[in-house]
């Protein structure tokens, strides 16, 4: 591995069998300084920008820090400025980080190239500044912990800090952050590959997590969506951030990287920018939680700011995408490198302006989260505290079907997965492709099942009633991954998605492929191991009290809707799936597997109804409701259990025979189609072989093979 090689895969040539190494550019003079001249001015301008939304926010929105009066703590101007300023920092150096990580990816044609290059360059950049990234999370922890017990940082105490990092939510988010980076700094020294660089992304997206779990979104109303909508966000965030400043920063003086890199860019922008939007407003939503605090509301105001910046962005990063699909790609499939250079001047500007809009949302955001919602802890009771929405009243079948309450995860698997599979049928359509409409169809039924069970009565009562909750767990873990196994989504995926773009590259379509068959995906997916993941984990839940702390905790709670959505969705795929899995049954063991699931399903349901130990006591003794008898409630669970593991059984029955007989009827037909092509060649070999076989025991007189047969 070398610092000066070429980017490989951002230097193919179309047509050729192997990528080709750039040649020397013949830009037109001055046609590359303007393309490449200093950025670090321009970088450290964008950065003071940000800097400059973030005081004014504070200021006008009323998060700015003021003298407590006189008698009262106050942690003073260091901590109350200190505090945004460093997160800001923190911010801006962890999507740096993520932006280096991005352009292996970007640049190079297959995740098992060695990196060259300005990939060197950019993984170099991420062994720096990684530790930094560590560094301003352990500061920050300090000024969180000097803000929330109103102590001046010079009365800094190691114990009481201790105390505060391993003990109260925000420490811990910070401390995590800070060993997450830290791992990032290390697992960067090992990254020769772009395989290699993935991995290390991964966990610096996560590194970007851990504070959006604190905050206004554990302290607002309807916790679960404030917190999902908060982490998605922050990772689209991260992703589409990342990679501007790829594009921006270390590809905007080479024409051909650029180009590739640009189009590779573009779809995932798309798909980040409508996260981001939705999930956005979302977030705003719940803390404001009426029309009129968007208007009224220091906090709805800047909110609609950020809003108002989310359109700019989105109407630049369009203009942007339009121009890589144009002229930039253009140019670089005629291989001309003054037109490409020519191209790209617009695309640096446009990307130099949404960059400056991002670090001005991103100070927004900081300002955001210093700033009081008009929607902060709108509850009581120590009940609806730990629901994040008030109590629902008592049970019945019109509120059963038609109360609705929004959630995270729900949200979240209903969107994404209802956009992903329009697109998929949308692109096939382009293409000329079809697609049964009754895979479309079970899908999205699939997918209401799912909103149903999440944010529908039942997912409504589930937080408060132990059937209600077994209910929701079946109709997530059982109903809805038959339908979601029968929409065929992997498959559609594997159709739909772009293939390689340069010669010898993987792209998108490849690299699904690819991960379906890792070691670890194969394992996951190996039969016995879905089931026992399916049926041993509804043990070790309920039957452990994990089920206690998992409820109280709302990240635990949607944690578990999740968990029980893909271990269905993986026993299912195993039994009547079609994706290219690398451990595929015979339909008699998929039967057998099915069967010995369903009766260790039934044992659960019998313990449920016989167990005199009130599983989560704990939780369901603080929201003490007054309609709700647990023992009886417990019981009315495992029948519940037992009634409904019977409908999925008989489901998957109806299919696992109907595949059965349509995989013997193709089989039977290609046996007929080569018959007739060789004449049945088949058979004679074999009349042959019990001719030879007759003649070999003496078996004169008793006739030819074909006349035994006959």
């Amino acid at each position: 591995m070398t610092s000066t090689e070429p980017d490989a895969g951002a230097t193919e040539q179309p047509g050729t069998e192997q990528p080709a190494t750039e040649q020397p550019t013949t830009e037109q003079p001055g046609a590359a300084a303007v393309v490449s001249r200093p950025r670090g001015p321009v970088a450290g301008a964008l950065v003071i920008a940000g800097l400059l939304v973030l005081w004014l926010t504070l200021e006008l929105a009323g998060g700015a820090p003021v003298p407590a009066p006189e008698g009262l703590p106050d942690p003073g101007p260091l901590t109350g400025w200190g505090l945004p300023i460093v997160t800001y920092a923190a911010m801006l150096v962890g999507l740096v980080v993520v932006g280096s990580l991005l352009v292996p990816l970007l640049a190079l044609p297959s995740p098992s190239t060695e990196l060259t290059g300005r990939s060197v360059r950019a993984v170099l950049t991420v062994r720096r500044l990684a530790p930094v990234w560590a560094v301003l999370a352990l500061v920050e922890l300090v000024l969180t912990w000097s803000d929330q017990f109103a102590i001046p940082v010079s009365g800094f105490s190691w114990r009481a800090v201790q105390g505060f990092a391993l003990e109260v939510d925000q420490g811990q988010a910070l401390l995590v952050q800070a060993g997450l980076a830290l791992v990032v700094a290390v697992a960067a020294r090992f990254v020769f590959s772009v395989h290699a660089s993935v991995w290390v992304l991964v966990i610096a997206l996560v590194a970007l997590l851990p504070p959006a779990f604190t905050g206004h979104s554990s302290a607002s109303g309807s916790h679960d969506t404030a917190i999902v909508s908060l982490v998605v966000h922050v990772g689209a965030v991260g992703l589409w951030t990342g990679g501007v400043v790829a594009l921006w920063w270390y590809l905007a003086d080479r024409p051909r990287p650029r180009a590739v890199a640009a189009r590779r860019f573009s779809s995932l922008a798309a798909w980040c920018f409508f996260v981001v939007a939705v999930t956005g407003v979302v977030n705003a939503a719940v803390r404001i939680a009426t029309f009129s605090g968007w208007f009224t509301s220091d906090y709805g105001r800047a909110a609609l700011v950020k809003v108002l910046l989310l359109v700019l962005l989105g109407v630049v990063a369009a203009r942007a995408r339009a121009l890589v699909h144009t002229r930039v790609a253009a140019a670089a499939a005629e291989g001309e490198d003054a037109a490409t250079s020519a191209a790209w001047r617009p695309l640096v500007t446009l990307t130099g302006i949404e960059l400056s809009l991002m670090a001005a949302a991103v100070g927004l955001g900081v300002a955001l989260s210093r700033t009081p919602p008009p929607v902060g802890e709108p509850y009581s009771s120590a009940a609806e505290s730990l629901l994040g929405g008030p109590i629902p009243p008592a049970v019945t079948v019109e509120h059963l079907l038609t109360l609705v309450q929004p959630s995270g995860i729900g949200m979240a698997v209903v969107g994404l997965g209802g956009a992903g599979y329009v697109v998929g049928l949308v692109t096939l359509r382009r293409r000329g492709d079809s697609w049964p409409w009754w895979r479309a169809v079970l899908w999205f039924a699939g997918l209401a099942v799912v909103a149903y069970a999440t944010m529908g009565g039942v997912g409504v009562y589930g937080t408060v009633m132990f059937s209600a909750h077994m209910g929701a767990h079946m109709l997530i873990s059982m109903i809805a991954p038959i339908m979601l196994v029968l929409g065929n989504p992997i498959v559609l995926a594997l159709r739909a998605l772009p293939g390689a773009d340069v010669p010898g590259g993987r792209g998108p379509r490849q690299m699904l492929s690819d991960f379906l068959r890792l070691p670890y995906v194969a394992f996951f997916t190996h039969p016995v191991v879905a089931a026992v993941n399916f049926v041993g984990s509804l043990y070790v839940i309920y039957l452990s009290g994990l089920f206690d702390w998992l409820m109280e905790t709302h990240v635990g709670h949607a944690a578990m809707e999740l968990h029980f959505l893909l271990a269905g969705y993986l026993f299912f795929e195993v039994l009547i799936g079609s994706a290219p899995l690398a451990h595929r049954l015979g339909h008699l063991a998929r039967l057998g597997l099915l069967l010995g699931s369903m009766s260790f399903h039934a044992f659960f349901a019998v313990a449920l109804m016989s167990s005199e130990r009130i599983i989560g006591a704990d939780y369901y003794s603080i929201l003490d409701l007054s309609y709700v008898d647990l023992a009886d409630d417990q019981r009315l669970g495992g029948a519940i259990t037992w009634g409904t593991g019977e409908i999925p059984m008989v489901l998957v029955l109806i299919v696992l025979v109907a595949q059965w007989f349509t995989s013997d009827q193709r089989a039977a037909r290609r046996a007929d189609r080569r018959a007739d092509a060789d004449g049945d060649a088949d058979l004679e070999a074999y009349n042959r072989m019990l001719a030879g076989l007759a003649q070999r025991d003496g078996g004169a007189g008793t006739g030819t093979g074909a006349e035994k047969q006959d």
